[in-house]
Order: C-alpha cells, then structure tokens, then sequence
C-alpha cells in the first residue's frame, strides 16, 4: 500500500481496476442506478451498476449512460445462476466494462471467458471456503461480506470472516459490512484487505436516487433499528425494522405464498422475463444455494418488496435493506465529499498512529 502526494492511494485493488481510491460501491438492486454509479466513479471510487433488476436491455442503456457520464473504470453486478447470464456477459464485453461482479459463485468457465476478454472479475462471497474455490477457478479479487452488511448476509462478524479469507487467499481481498469512514478503511487495510465495499453509505449520498424520505427513515435509524428477518424470502436479510417487516414476519404460509407469487409476476414485466425463464432461475437458485422450494418461491418478494421503498417510497409495502452502519450516519453528502472525506480522515488516521 502507499499514498503519493499526488492524491491517490494505491493498493492491490487500485492497481487491479484503476480507481483512483480502494473504496467500492457495491451493486444494490434499485439503488446502484447509472447516476449513482457515474457519481461514484467520478469521485475515484469504484462504482458498481446493479443488473439483476434490468431487462437485458435496460442493461445495456444503463451501461452507455454511465459511459456517457465518466470516463473513469466501472463494473456491473451479475446473477451468476440467471438464465439470460451469457447474454449480459456479453454487454460488459462489447462495452468495455472493466468490472464484473457477482452475487453468486461464478463458474470457472464464466470466469475464464470474461478473463480472456479483459474483464476483471469480483465475486462476492460469505465464507472462506467459498472465496477459496472462486480464487481457484481464477477470479481476479474477491469481497467478503461479513454479518453488519446490508441485504442478504451471514452471522460472522466481518472482524473475524475477513482475516480468515486474508490469510486463506492469494487475491485482493476487499472488505464490506460495517464499513462508513477513513477509520474503517485504515482498519481494513490493516487487516490485509485491498480496500472496503460500502452499500449503505453509498445509498446514503444526495447521489443516491432513493426517495428523500425513505432515506429520511435510514436516518433516524439506530443500530437497534437494524434487524435480521427470514420472513422475506426465506433467507437471512438484514434491513430496517418496520411494520411492515412486522407484518410480513406475523404472516402465515398460505399469505407468504400468495404474496410471492404476485411478486413474481411483476418482477416477470418488470424485466421482461418469461415464466420459464423464471423457472429455471428458481431451479438453478435452489441447486445452487440447497433451497427448499418454499425458498424459491418466496425469492420473488425480495425485488419487489425492496422496490416499493427504494423507488416507489412505498415504506407501508416495502422493505428496506441495510447494513447496521446506517444507525451510525447522519448525513447526505455528494459521492464526492463522501470519498473525499473517507480518505482524508484514513490518511489522517494513518498519520496518527504510533511508529
């Protein structure tokens, strides 16, 4: 790691991608739009355009008004175990996207095909063993997310998961799940990590799309205010605690059920999705994360419930995920002042410490 006079801050990371700074805006459905993602890259972080809730072709204009917006590196996040998956590999290869990330395990041989053309490739994982098999398969970083982070998420504290993946790798390793200021970032980098990815910060930011008021909501939130449920889709998912959050955990099968499948039929004209489409996402999710079928069904809330609040400001119908540094921001600023003041406030802490 070193951090010339010139304003940069070079670590694996930044040599990897060519950001300016070790900071990632991580891929949120709904949230990690082309103006979020533009403004994050402006300011020399490494933005990450959220594709899973884009038709194909919504991904690809995302993808050209970004580029229209900066000329600085970006990535786009992926489903792995989507069915239209080769198709939107295929526009971050003819568009010349420097990044692809993942939620899911990517395939050695996806690997290897977006390796060959240039593209760098982050899968995000949970757990050590998990980072060990991408890291073989030949992926050029990985992010661990530990339990503070927002979304879908794990029970280990990224303090503990993330030296564990450090010491278990030999790829950059970037840190997420707790992440907010300069003093963060110092702390992972002393970890061994190559940088730190932030969601909720990010979603945080004037930059941001999401409704003034339902981040009015993430505001007034404390740490206590930041609640893990099941009750969404039948995995971990860590969000704001709400009535309707309440609601949904009070909710019986038959009710969960019938809510799940009306979902599924927007998200289906949402994307453009046929329903054999969606069916074989369904059985390649269930293969891959050893779902009951109950599970894959109720997969379909997660996108809808989360728009209703993140796009709709619908708060009374929807969900909002969030990592437990929400209870610790209290402000809004440009991505600019954000990553400015990160990295202000990590070289001042570097300064500060004992030699």
């Amino acid at each position: 790691m070193s951090a010339p006079g010139d304003g940069t801050f070079a670590t694996p990371l930044t040599e990897l991608t060519g950001v300016r700074y070790p900071i990632v805006q991580t891929g949120m459905g709904w949230v990690a739009g082309p103006r979020l993602v533009s403004a994050s890259a402006n300011a020399g972080a490494l933005g990450i355009l959220a594709s899973a809730t884009m038709s194909v072709e919504q991904l690809r204009a995302a993808v050209r008004e970004v580029k229209s917006r900066t000329d600085a590196p970006f990535g786009v996040n992926l489903r792995a175990d989507a069915g239209d998956a080769a198709d939107r590999v295929r526009i971050i290869v003819d568009e010349g996207v420097r990044v692809a990330s993942f939620a899911l395990a990517p395939s050695k041989e996806l690997i290897a095909r977006l390796k060959d053309a240039g593209v760098v490739v982050i899968p995000s994982v949970g757990a050590r063993r998990h980072a060990e098999k991408v890291a073989a398969w030949g992926a050029d970083a990985v992010m661990v997310q530990g339990g503070e982070g927002g979304g879908h998420t794990g029970n280990v504290a990224t303090s503990v998961l993330l030296p564990q993946v450090v010491d278990a790798v030999g790829i950059p390793v970037i840190a997420a799940g707790g992440f907010h200021d300069g003093r963060g970032l110092v702390a992972a980098l002393a970890y061994g990590a190559a940088g730190i990815g932030m969601g909720t910060r990010f979603l945080l930011t004037s930059d941001s799309t999401v409704p003034a008021e339902v981040k009015a909501k993430y505001l007034a939130a404390s740490v206590k205010d930041v609640t893990v449920t099941t009750k969404v889709d039948g995995m971990p998912h860590r969000m704001l605690r709400t009535a309707m959050v309440d609601s949904l955990e009070r909710a019986g099968r038959v009710t969960s059920s019938l809510r799940a499948l009306r979902h599924a039929a927007a998200f289906r004209k949402e994307t453009g999705a046929s329903w054999p489409r969606l069916v074989r996402d369904g059985l390649a999710m269930k293969h891959g994360k050893e779902l009951t079928w109950g599970q894959v069904l109720l997969a379909a809330n997660t996108p809808m419930l989360l728009k209703a609040s993140l796009v709709e400001g619908r708060t009374d119908i929807g969900v909002m995920a969030s990592g437990q540094v929400a209870g610790l921001i209290d402000d809004l600023p440009s991505c600019t002042e954000l990553v400015g003041r990160i990295m202000t406030e990590a070289q001042a802490t570097l300064k500060s410490l004992p030699r």
